[in-house]
């Protein structure tokens, strides 16, 4: 009990739960809502040429340890060799210290996360999309249903097994905002 007393003694004790509540629920929210918006958006393209490496393109950063892709985010988000700020400045703005400024940091530790993670829900979503009976399709096209009528009617309520289970392995990992995660990014 005397350690958790310690801890909660601690002065920023109640910044360091409400970053990680805050980290997490977004989480949560983002890797549930992206991968769905993905799938169903890859869904559309009917070219296989132009889709499977689009699917490779974004499952790939899923194999990446969080080292390898720390020091890419690292490149990517330099104050001043970084391929985002030389964007910036090229469009007239002052360059972001990403990696080392408060109020842009939790934002980046959310981006990074979802952009690492995505590509595996969105093949999941996808392999769930193309277990849907295309019966259903059919029918929702003879009853008058458009594209987006359909998605919202027939391909949603198909996939939602498969959302519902995603969510629960998300919810597991509430609190567990990867310590190595934050660690790579704050450290040169």
């Amino acid at each position: 009990w005397d350690n958790f007393t310690y801890i909660m003694n601690l002065p920023n004790f109640l910044p360091v739960i409400r970053n990680t509540v805050i980290i997490a629920g977004a989480k949560i929210i983002l890797n549930l809502l992206v991968p769905v918006t993905v799938a169903l958006m890859l869904n559309e393209i009917s070219s296989s040429k132009i889709k499977r490496p689009i699917q490779t393109i974004i499952y790939f950063p899923h194999f990446l340890s969080w080292i390898i892709f720390g020091g890419i985010l690292i490149d990517l988000l330099s104050p001043g060799t970084g391929i985002i700020n030389k964007l910036i400045t090229a469009l007239g703005g002052n360059a972001i210290y990403f990696l080392g400024d408060n109020r842009y940091f939790q934002g980046t530790v959310i981006v990074t996360d979802i952009w690492k993670n995505f590509g595996y829900g969105t093949i999941i979503y996808l392999a769930a999309i193309t277990g849907i009976d295309t019966t259903l399709y059919e029918a929702a096209q003879i009853d008058g249903a458009n594209r987006w009528q359909q998605t919202w009617h027939v391909t949603l309520p198909g996939i939602r097994p498969m959302m519902i289970t995603l969510l629960i392995l998300n919810i597991g990992t509430f609190l567990g905002v990867s310590f190595e995660k934050v660690y790579l990014l704050l450290n040169p």
